[in-house]
Parts: structure tokens; C-alpha cells; sequence
């Protein structure tokens, strides 16, 4: 098949140059394939990372059309039948080097400051035995495991966007595998460390990192995570984790996000009243919601038993959040020969998803 790309070349003097490829490749091939026969039959200066060629080691994340992929995952015989030119270049997010290449080094030195090492806090077994842990316990860092390092949730990433000193998504999902990890004696201050200002509570939650992990690790979830586990162990002095906790506030008394009260009660009186120019700028243009809301939301009720029942259930902090993965697993993947199908009888009904058509 014959493939045509554009790829976005970069030299050392930062000089920019969109360059349009074309090479005949096999039925099979990736783009890190269509890369290499590039590289070997055209054009021998065209600089980009590879290693193990089997969504591995990490090394070949790139941007395809603006979204970060890993080029030995990506397929081009759909992109060649779809009869699309796709465009190539350097993550974001990271200094470019040359051509598809970035400078890791600011990656890395996040990774190194959450302190990815197990901090042992467990009594040694007798006789040399191993330390045993159920894989239920393990089951909390199931996903966090799979990272590679490739970052790609870093090149996608709104808030290190506009915030460089973010720790971003790679770094917090490697807390959360050490923060979630039961032989780990170094729980609380390591989440003590993650509450700065720069830390968990920055992430702007637009889901970019998620969509783009190649290997399902879901580094916002992992975030979320970390922000429960930090109000559960009473660590909440950040004003994300007050703004976090006045939403179940609201949720579980009336239903509504009190807006109105939200500044006083994660801010502060002193602050309310600073703001008060602001807020009568947004009365004049009607930004302004109702002081009180209306009424208690219609079956408010169950969203109190969800509160309560997570609270009788001590599932406070990750562990409300872990217990729902299998599940949403399942929606996305569908389920296993021989298991019982969630959506079968005695089960709830199976949820509306745009473009599917309406519920049976």
C-alpha cells in the first residue's frame, strides 16, 4: 500500500518545516514501520525514538494529528482506506530536540520527585519467608502497574500546558502505584508531599491524559484517587480538597452545587469579600445563580444512601473509587465467554451511549 504522511521537522536552530512523505509499505505495517522505511529508503536525517517495537518500552511516543500515540501501536492501513494524509511531530509538552526526538529530562525529573522507590513499612517475615499480599489488595494499583513511561498523557496534558511546574499525569499515577501499594510504609506523608500547589489538586480534569494512555492507565483516575486518599487521611488543606469536599456537602444535603456558598466555605470570609467586585460583575451580565437553590433535588435521598453506604462500607478514599473499575472495564470492554453478562437478567438496564440507539 502506498502511505503518505507530512511530518514536522525541527533542527537544532528550532527551524520548523512541514515535509510530506511518501513510501510503498506492506498491508501490516505501523507507522513506526512506515517511519523506518522512511528513514532507510528516503531520508537518513529523519531523527525519532524506537526500541522494542511492541508497545513496551515507551520510547516511540508521538503526536499523529495533534493527539500523542505510540507509532509502533499505530496501524496505517485503516488511515491509507480512509484516503487521510496524517501529520506527524514531536510531543508537546516537552523541548524538541530534532524532528520527533524530545528532551526527557524535565519527564524524568518529576518521575524522581515523587519518590517512585517502595519505602518498606511492613514486619519481615520469619525464616526468610516472602511477604504475601492478596491480589485483592494488589488489585488497587492494578492499573498504575501497567505504566511504560511513554508520555503520552504528559504531551496531552492541559494543566502542565499552562502551568509547566505541574507534577502532571505520569508522575502522579507512579505516586498512586506507591500510595496504593500495601507493603509501603510511607503512605501519608508521601500524599502530604502531593499537596502543594503545584501537586494534585492543579489537574484541570479535562480527560486528555486517559484518552491517550496507550496501555489503559487511566492517570486522571489515579489522580482522583490520590485526592480521595488525601481526605480520608485528613489531609485536605489545599483549597482543591475543600472545593472537593463542599461538593459532597452539597450532593448529599440538597442535591444541587451551591455555587453561592462555595468561595465562603472553601475560601474563606476574608477572600469572599475581596471578591465581591468580581461577583458583581457577573450579576450584571445574569452569571450569577440563584443564592439558595430551589428546591431539594428529586430523589435526593439515594444520593444520601451512596454517601452513607460508602461510609458503612469503609470505602472512603481510593477504595470507592477502585471498586468501580472492574465494572467500568467491563462497559468498555464487554465481558468474558463463561461470566455473566452485566446487563443480563436480574441486572440494571444498559446504559444510553450516543451513537448506540436507544435501550432495548
Amino acid at each position: 500500500m502506498i502511505v503518505k504522511l507530512e511530518i514536522w521537522r525541527t533542527d537544532s536552530s528550532g527551524h520548523r518545516a512541514l515535509v510530506p512523505y511518501e513510501v510503498d509499505a506492506p498491508e501490516w505495517a505501523t507507522l513506526l514501520d512506515v517511519l523506518d522505511l522512511i528513514k532507510d529508503r528516503q531520508d537518513g536525517s529523519l531523527a525519532y525514538r524506537k526500541s522494542c517495537r511492541m508497545m513496551i518500552c515507551g520510547s516511540c511516543g508521538m503526536r499523529m494529528d495533534g493527539g500523542a500515540v505510540l507509532a509502533c501501536k499505530t496501524r496505517m492501513a485503516g488511515i491509507v482506506e480512509s484516503g487521510r494524509v496524517p501529520v506527524v511531530s514531536a510531543m508537546g509538552n516537552l523541548p524538541i530536540v530534532k524532528d520527533l526526538v524530545v528532551d526527557m529530562e524535565p519527564f524524568w525529573a518529576k518521575f524522581r520527585a515523587v519518590n517512585p522507590y517502595l519505602q518498606p513499612g511492613y514486619n519481615v517475615p520469619p525464616a526468610g519467608r516472602e511477604h504475601r499480599i492478596s491480589q485483592k489488595r494488589m488489585n488497587v494499583i492494578g492499573k498504575e502497574s501497567l505504566c511504560i513511561n511513554c508520555g503520552c498523557c504528559v504531551s496531552e496534558c492541559n494543566a502542565m500546558d499552562s502551568s509547566p511546574e505541574f507534577l502532571g499525569p505520569q508522575a502522579l499515577a507512579k505516586a498512586m502505584r506507591f500510595v496504593g501499594d500495601p507493603r509501603d510504609g510511607a503512605k501519608n506523608s508521601r500524599l502530604d508531599d502531593l499537596n502543594h500547589e503545584h501537586g494534585i489538586w492543579e489537574c484541570t480534569r479535562c480527560y486528555f491524559c486517559n484518552e491517550r494512555c496507550p496501555k489503559g492507565v487511566d492517570p486522571r483516575d489515579a489522580i482522583a484517587k490520590l485526592g480521595a486518599e488525601s481526605i480520608k487521611e485528613g489531609i485536605d488543606r489545599d483549597m482543591g480538597a475543600k472545593h472537593a469536599k463542599w461538593f459532597v456537602t452539597s450532593a448529599k444535603t440538597t442535591g444541587w452545587l451551591r455555587e453561592t456558598e462555595l468561595v465562603p466555605k472553601t475560601q474563606g470570609i476574608v477572600e469572599s469579600v475581596r471578591q465581591m467586585r468580581f461577583a458583581l460583575g457577573l450579576l450584571k451580565v445574569g452569571k450569577v445563580p440563584l443564592p439558595f437553590p430551589p428546591h431539594v433535588a428529586k430523589d435526593v435521598r439515594e444520593s444520601r444512601r451512596l454517601h452513607d453506604l460508602l461510609y458503612a462500607q469503609d470505602r472512603r478514599g481510593y477504595e470507592g473509587i477502585v471498586q468501580g473499575e472492574p465494572a467500568l472495564a467491563k462497559l468498555a470492554h464487554g465481558h468474558h465467554e463463561g461470566e455473566r453478562d452485566p446487563y443480563g437478567p436480574g441486572s440494571f438496564p444498559k446504559p444510553y451511549i450516543k451513537g448506540e440507539g436507544a435501550p432495548a
